[in-house]
């Protein structure tokens, strides 16, 4: 697999050469896991999980901030290791009823429809405190066997995400030793069949 970035770790986009394979942009690290992933499984997208409360993941979302729909789709495909990617068709009517219960107000804001929640949909949502997260329901439901192993994949880079696009130098260096002490466990595993 070509490298998704430098060494440093954040140079700039490689210019794509005609006949060879394009580059992963190394700011969207994440296709490049996904890529790997899907090679990993056969080359496929591999099933994906029960559908979700779109309802309760819309209330979950918005109590953290104000979002355009297609970040809450985005958000909710993030959060459940992509197993759940609720369309266009289920998020937007969840929106619009929820905005004709009162509990979601939209504003327009370049050009795209910010969705936050009312001071009532803000005593919804916290009513549904210290349930689990809506995602990760329906990422635990019906998860077919040859996804057990990517989705836990797909968690440790998404924990991963954020020292690779800011963390401190310690912070690299503590995770980059937990990555290889991970590393190693496993060839000790496959060393033992």
């Amino acid at each position: 697999m070509n490298a998704p970035f430098s060494a440093d770790g954040f140079s700039g986009p490689r210019p794509h050469q005609p006949g060879s394979p394009k580059q992963p942009n190394p700011f969207f690290w994440w296709d490049a896991v996904e890529d790997q992933m899907r090679r990993l499984t056969g080359g496929h997208r591999p099933g994906r999980a029960s559908r979700g409360d779109v309802r309760a993941a819309v209330l979950v979302l918005l109590a953290e901030e104000p979002m355009h729909g297609y970040q809450i789709i985005h958000e909710i495909e993030t959060r459940s290791a992509g197993l759940w990617k609720p369309s266009a068709g289920s998020v937007y009517p969840t929106l619009q009823m929820l905005a004709d219960e009162g509990l979601v107000d939209a504003q327009e804001s370049e050009g795209k429809k910010v969705y936050s929640l009312t001071d009532t949909g803000r005593q919804e949502a916290d009513a549904a405190k210290g349930k689990p997260a809506p995602w990760a329901t329906a990422a635990e439901q019906d998860v077919p066997e040859a996804m057990v192993l990517p989705r836990a994949a797909a968690r440790l880079a998404q924990a991963i995400g954020p020292v690779v696009r800011g963390g401190s130098p310690a912070q690299v260096k503590a995770v980059t030793e937990v990555i290889d002490e991970a590393r190693r466990k496993i060839y000790t595993i496959l060393a033992q069949d």
